[in-house]
């Protein structure tokens, strides 16, 4: 999986240039990829003003407006792929840094969601 950290206000105060650019980096990527079959899903996040965080305690649930963490870059965005290899998936990982997403986390999917054979 791959998932990408922006900064929310420097996304809301990019203009129109610069937003077409990046809708034309991540569409070269989604072309490229569909001929090797590597992506497999991915999309764009709502703005953390439209989140809510629920968390389990001992006395039940809490919500709370907003991310769970609170900094200034937050998870924009994610695609889920196959790739032959990490270094692989860091290629294409890497191919989403730049001016609006500043950094990016590869990381194992370990569960299906039972889609796998059973053991």
């Amino acid at each position: 999986m791959v998932l990408m950290y922006a900064d929310p206000a420097a996304t809301e105060a990019m203009t129109a240039e610069e937003r077409a650019e990046v809708f034309r980096r991540h569409e070269a990527l989604h072309q490229d990829l569909a001929g090797t079959g590597e992506m497999l899903n991915g999309a764009g996040l709502a703005y953390p003003r439209d989140t809510v965080t629920l968390r389990r305690h001992a006395a039940g649930t809490s919500a709370v407006e907003g991310p769970l963490a609170d900094t200034t870059e937050q998870l924009t965005a994610y695609y889920v792929v196959d790739c032959a290899s990490p270094e692989r998936a860091r290629a294409i990982a890497e191919r989403v840094l730049d001016f609006h997403v500043v950094a990016v986390e590869v990381r194992p999917v370990h569960d299906s969601f039972g889609m796998a054979e059973a053991p």
